[in-house]
């Protein structure tokens, strides 16, 4: 998850009716000055320093811009073709409130309006103008598209026919039209998504719900083998709340951190109950696209040895923030008898038992593969490659927490991607210092032990890492505890200065012997991925995928990029929920004629 933070709400306004009056106020100003097109009097009601953040809403893209010179001129691009209209605040969602956010305090107001083509929906943060006049002026604002006015979900009665499956006695049932739908013997999709875990699964729920024809393909022999084949051990490091799919909330009765296999099964449930139109043992092979007619061309292979070639009109690569697992190039550990395998590829540690293991890395994984190793009776040693940021579980959690104040999920949802890039910055610094307080203890025994701590680009902690590099840190469940201890012992990769038939040979002239080596090394991006499936031409055109742009976004993702009819999707679970709305709404554009897949076009 990339925007929640742990924030603080004050005690409550005189009046919950001021509040609302006073939000409103603010959006018939801001709305009149829109509607006028006057771009002066509509940045005139920001902060100095104030910040936006657009998706979609008033140009086809997720874009922040901050300060007001730079709102005027984003408003003046942008206006005449979105004909923002009809601010209000939203009706049935949670009222305007004062809440404490980064530090500032704020009226936090949930809007809605409409543009040329769709429905929004918006959160903006008041503060009074610091000039004394007693205004409130904005000091973040997000608008979102929402929906399309033409093109609109369909849900149940929606649907095409309403209930198209009524009692059609003599004709093609449901599953008749399921096998038709899955088969694909008459018809390319529009949409061909790589990739069954939460990210492909999330986006094609939403394609689907917009009638965009969308195929996923999984190289997995069951949807949710990404999950239930890892390691033994493996639960979710986030709680059960923040992680719901699109459409299908997870039970109540689940428990609060769900394990690996729980997770699997569900999302084999839901590509049945979705209707998701999925083939599992189907790897994508190679592709190419061509720009006279936009569509591609890719060739699938299943787990039988046959083929099939698709030509869809766009190709969302839905396999992770990282794809491609990456074992260093170590000196002499050609030459090693025991046991070399990837994170990736271990599930549990009893065949170890008796044995002497070394993880070569310190991220989740390296720690929950050490601690699963050493409950398994093996003689585990970490060895650290770089700096890790550590903080203890429960802590971790409170980045979550707007989750838990009360608003339904989707008004978290909006608040949660309605933070404007130096909003979340300074809010997950304020954060990592408190957690870093409250962890003291167990930082200073890693430290003694020599284990060495990162808090982050300017102390942002884990959540900044994770979308800057995908990993880099560690939420304690224990592991910790045991390189504190001694009882998981700690080396740093400059001991060792190479590997040889029996172990790694040390500095100082030792040998320690090794029976397993698990290397939780880490993984490529999806440039590089594109690089395999596609070629480098497409892969050097995207540039790279995931770490923020020069605007604070997210690069390359939720988004059209530089080739034409590709897009990528990724992040926990929550991140695919908010963002997959986003993508889904381009592609059904692009698929109506309202906008190019061309990001130039």
């Amino acid at each position: 998850m990339s925007t929640v933070e742990r924030v603080e709400i004050t005690a409550a306004a005189p009046s919950a009716t001021a509040d609302a009056a006073a939000a409103s106020d603010w959006l018939t100003a801001f709305g009149d000055a829109l509607q006028r097109r006057d771009v002066d009097a509509a940045a005139s009601l920001f902060l100095d320093d104030g910040h936006w953040r657009d998706i979609l809403a008033f140009s086809w893209h997720l874009t922040t811009v901050s300060g007001i010179a730079d709102i005027r001129a984003r408003l003046n691009a942008t206006i005449a073709t979105a004909e923002p209209r009809g601010l209000a605040l939203a009706d049935g969602r949670t009222p305007p409130r004062t809440v404490k956010r980064a530090g500032q305090e704020s009226l936090e107001v949930l809007f809605t309006f409409d543009t040329a083509v769709g429905h929004g929906q918006g959160v903006v943060r008041l503060v009074e103008d610091p000039s004394g006049s007693g205004d409130l002026k904005a000091w973040t604002l997000m608008t979102a598209l929402h929906d399309l006015r033409d093109h609109p979900e369909r849900l149940s009665a929606a649907r095409a026919g309403g209930d198209a499956f009524a009692r059609e006695f003599g004709g093609a049932n449901w599953q008749d039209h399921r096998d038709r739908a899955r088969a694909y013997a008459d018809r390319e999709p529009a949409v061909v998504v790589v990739g069954a875990g939460q990210a492909g699964l999330a986006i094609a729920a939403r394609l689907n719900a917009l009638g965009v024809d969308t195929l996923l393909v999984e190289r997995n022999k069951r949807v949710g083998d990404n999950w239930r084949t890892r390691y033994h051990s493996l639960t979710l490091h986030n709680e059960v709340y923040v992680n719901h799919l699109p459409y299908m909330p997870f039970p109540p009765t689940w428990p609060v951190y769900i394990p690996k296999d729980m997770l699997a099964n569900w999302f084999e449930f839901y590509v049945e109950a979705m209707e998701l139109n999925c083939w599992t043992d189907t790897s994508l092979t190679s592709g190419a696209y061509d720009a006279a007619s936009g569509t591609w061309t890719l060739k699938l292979e299943s787990g039988n040895g046959s083929s099939r070639t698709m030509r869809p009109r766009h190709v969302i690569i839905a396999t992770g923030v990282s794809a491609i697992p990456v074992i260093p190039d170590l000196p002499g550990l050609d030459m090693f008898r025991g046991t070399v395998m990837h994170s990736g590829e271990y599930t549990d540690g009893k065949a170890w038992s008796g044995k002497r293991a070394l993880v070569i890395g310190t991220g989740n994984s390296a720690h929950d593969v050490a601690q699963d190793l050493h409950a398994s009776g093996a003689d585990v040693t970490m060895v650290q490659r770089s700096a890790s940021y550590i903080v203890s579980l429960a802590e971790a959690q409170k980045v979550y927490a707007l989750y838990d104040e009360g608003p339904p999920l989707d008004d978290c949802d909006l608040l949660a991607a309605s933070f404007p890039f130096p909003v979340m910055r300074r809010s997950y610094q304020l954060s990592t210092a408190e957690m870093k307080q409250v962890d003291a203890d167990l930082l200073n025994g890693l430290e003694a032990r020599g284990f060495k701590l990162d808090f982050g680009e300017g102390e942002t902690g884990f959540q900044m890492k994770y979308m800057q590099r995908g990993g880099g840190y560690y939420f304690n469940v224990g592991c910790s505890d045991l390189i504190v201890s001694g009882d998981i012992k700690l080396l740093h990769d400059a001991q060792i200065t190479g590997f040889a038939e029996d172990g790694a040979r040390l500095d100082d002239g030792t040998l320690q012997p090794v029976d397993l080596i698990v290397a939780a090394t880490g993984y490529l991006n999806q440039q590089e991925t594109v690089r395999t499936w596609l070629n480098s031409d497409v892969a050097d055109r995207i540039g790279p995928v995931w770490g923020f742009n020069d605007g604070g976004e997210l690069r390359n993702m939720w988004c059209r990029t530089p080739q034409p009819g590709l897009w990528f999707t990724a992040g926990s679970l929550a991140q695919c929920r908010i963002f997959s709305r986003y993508l889904a709404l381009q592609i059904k554009a692009c698929e109506e004629g309202l906008i190019s897949a061309d990001l130039d076009g």
